[in-house]
């Protein structure tokens, strides 16, 4: 007896009324009862003004002292208004969760002023849903400035022991650019860095992709960076079966290629402190190779998007 209340931690009587229990029942003693534990104090239907109410600013509430709500001033408030009669953080944080209701940054939104935005953005994305069968779709976009500094990233490491990159530097070698093309036929990214992003290093990129594929008219899309639109580059492409389709003003978020970049910078350059520009390039080639060499064909552009939608541009975008 005392060899198992020392073991497991229990008393005396615990231990005897199971062995009484097993003598009577056998194994079914030994199964748990579950009963579903204590019913829930706060209903579905105050959990769910909770959450409304932590989605709100404390300024609609007349609380011009506050931006935003912290857990205990939230709960605070709860209770002021009569939601609850007492609420702790930590359920307070539960019920948020359980709501999908988390704590983000806010981020900013620069609506499109292009009066044919609609238009432009159907175009781009019937390109991505149907492509064309003379030819094939290209998404071409620059990616820096690429700078040689430390750049914070994530990695696992001991707990209290993160990787320590140095606080000050100097920048006496410039910055280089990305010219890039996304291929949705095959998924793979060809690209180029040069000193400079000028038309004439997006037209030497686009004779590059016209020599890759010479028998396929070409579908650029492509954003309105000045470069993009030269004379001198509408002629070409005019002239070498290459249509340039231009994303409505402010529509970069259209581009497949940006979700490519978000991962070459997440990747390849977080957490990384390069001493040149060889040693950076470097990296950016190794992973590009490692990309490509499990690239697929792009399919399926933001499925679940409300864009696909629209008929008109929202006025207000949450």
């Amino acid at each position: 007896m005392k060899d198992i209340v020392s073991l497991i931690q229990v008393s005396e009587d615990y231990v005897r009324d199971v062995i009484h229990a097993f003598n009577e029942r056998g194994f079914d003693a030994l199964d748990p009862k579950w009963s579903g534990g204590r019913p829930r104090v706060i209903s579905d239907q105050v959990r769910e003004r909770i959450c409304l109410i932590a989605r709100t600013s404390p300024v609609d509430w007349g609380i011009a002292a506050l931006s935003t709500w912290s857990l205990a001033k939230l709960a605070e408030h709860l209770v002021a208004r009569k939601v609850v009669p007492a609420v702790s953080r930590e359920t307070l944080r539960r019920i948020l969760r359980e709501g999908k209701v988390s704590w983000q940054t806010t981020t900013t939104w620069k609506a499109s002023t292009d009066p044919d935005f609609i238009a432009k953005m159907h175009r781009v994305l019937q390109l991505y849903y149907v492509p064309p069968a003379d030819g094939r779709v290209i998404c071409v976009d620059e990616f820096g400035p690429l700078n040689l500094l430390p750049r914070k990233g994530k990695a696992w490491r001991p707990r209290g022991r993160p990787r320590r990159l140095r606080a000050t530097y100097n920048r006496y070698d410039g910055v280089m650019h990305m010219l890039a093309a996304l291929d949705l036929a095959t998924g793979k990214i060809y690209y180029r860095i040069r000193q400079r992003k000028r038309w004439r290093e997006f037209l030497d990129l686009l004779k590059a992709l016209r020599v890759r594929w010479p028998g396929e008219k070409l579908y650029v899309v492509l954003d309105n960076f000045s470069p993009h639109k030269h004379p001198n580059v509408r002629a070409w492409a005019a002239a070498n079966q290459v249509e340039l389709v231009f994303l409505p003003t402010y529509g970069s978020w259209l581009n497949w290629i940006e979700s490519e970049f978000a991962a070459l910078r997440y990747f390849a350059l977080n957490g990384t402190d390069h001493r040149s520009h060889d040693e950076q390039n470097a990296a950016i080639s190794a992973y590009i190779r490692w990309r490509n060499a499990r690239a697929e064909p792009k399919a399926n552009f933001a499925p679940d998007s409300p864009i696909r939608t629209w008929t008109e541009y929202p006025a207000k975008t949450a």
